[in-house]
């Protein structure tokens, strides 16, 4: 069994991919398996989809190198951002001293706990594509209602002429479904909250599956999304047949362009409930990645109030590695835990 004195502890970032053209992804080096009784899935598609063709171990535990690395070569998601984004996660879902994480629910490995991606509030939120909020039920599962759902975004945005038939979901049609789950959420959820790093966490879930989940998508995220597509990921865990990961990588500033494309096309502002339909905006919450740094640094810090000196360490490791990932130096660094 594995002591914490032999646990890797922090690593660094790895290195980005070297090819970063478009590519055939769902390929014989990477079948689809369905499920053994022990794997974990959790509320992320993309991740999900990753581990059931081999990307991600199979098992569901990763590291946060592995998900770097995973999603870069299945999706062509940009090395800095999912360098921050892996991390952002990490950091309050994580195990500091084994380097593991769970795409889903807590297990146990090698005897030590790790801690995962469900865990209400943090990576996983409310207003989800496709799944309900933590209060209204299941937060965990596919919600086949929530996808009927965005097929109704398809239907709608169709009839006010912003979308094209087929079957094809255009960026219109992802805004307009974005729409709906956050009024759905301020219509049923009294306890609804969507603030930063949710707020933008779901913002950027709409502008990941345009961005990525569309096969050969090119680089100016022109072509639509197929509705077939959306449910092999959502619902399949499983990359469309033949399925070419984007043209180029989408990293920042692209990741920006899109996302804050959305904020303004649908209209979202920062905020939470007050009781059902009683949505206050957060006139504080600055929604900026700078913004998402800061409180995940801050919150980070609030769950380990009295760390071990090499618990200490390691979490301010890994709080460099995040900083480092977010790369703007426009940014303030934060030490919690000292430099």
């Amino acid at each position: 069994m594995q002591t914490f004195s032999s646990m890797p502890g922090p690593q660094p970032l790895p290195p980005p991919i070297k090819d970063t053209s478009e590519k055939l992804v769902n390929d014989f080096a990477h079948p689809f398996k369905p499920l053994r009784p022990h794997d974990i899935r959790g509320p992320c598609p993309g991740l999900n989809t990753l581990a059931s063709h081999g990307y991600l171990p199979r098992s569901g535990v990763v590291t946060p190198a592995q998900i770097i690395t995973a999603v870069q070569e299945g999706y062509n998601l940009g090395h800095q951002f999912a360098s921050f984004l892996c991390y952002t996660a990490f950091l309050t879902d994580g195990n500091h001293l084994t380097n593991l994480m769970t795409i889903g629910q807590n297990t146990t490995t090698h005897g030590h706990p790790t801690t995962g991606l469900n865990t209400h509030g943090h990576f996983e939120g409310d207003a989800s594509m496709s799944r309900d909020d933590a209060y209204l039920g299941n937060n965990i599962n596919f919600n086949e209602t929530l996808f009927d759902a965005v097929c109704t975004s398809y239907r709608l945005s169709k009839l006010q002429q912003t979308a094209v038939g087929g079957g094809l979901l255009t960026l219109d049609a992802i805004v307009l479904n974005r729409q709906i789950r956050i009024q759905d959420s301020i219509a049923r959820n009294p306890q609804f909250a969507f603030e930063t790093p949710r707020f933008l966490g779901a913002i950027a879930e709409s502008a990941f599956i345009f961005a990525m989940f569309v096969s050969g998508q090119t680089a100016d995220n022109k072509k639509p999304l197929t509705i077939d597509a959306v449910r092999h990921f959502f619902d399949f865990h499983r990359l469309p047949h033949g399925f070419h990961r984007r043209q180029g990588p989408f990293d920042f500033p692209l990741v920006e362009n899109l996302t804050y494309s959305i904020v303004d096309m649908a209209g979202a502002k920062p905020g939470s409930n007050n009781g059902v339909n009683n949505y206050i905006v957060n006139t504080q919450d600055l929604g900026t990645f700078c913004y998402v740094y800061q409180k995940q640094i801050n919150f980070t810090a609030t769950l380990y109030p009295n760390p071990t000196p090499k618990l200490r360490d390691a979490i301010k490791q890994n709080m460099l590695t995040y900083y480092q990932a977010l790369g703007d130096p426009k940014c303030k660094q934060y030490f919690p835990f000292g430099k």
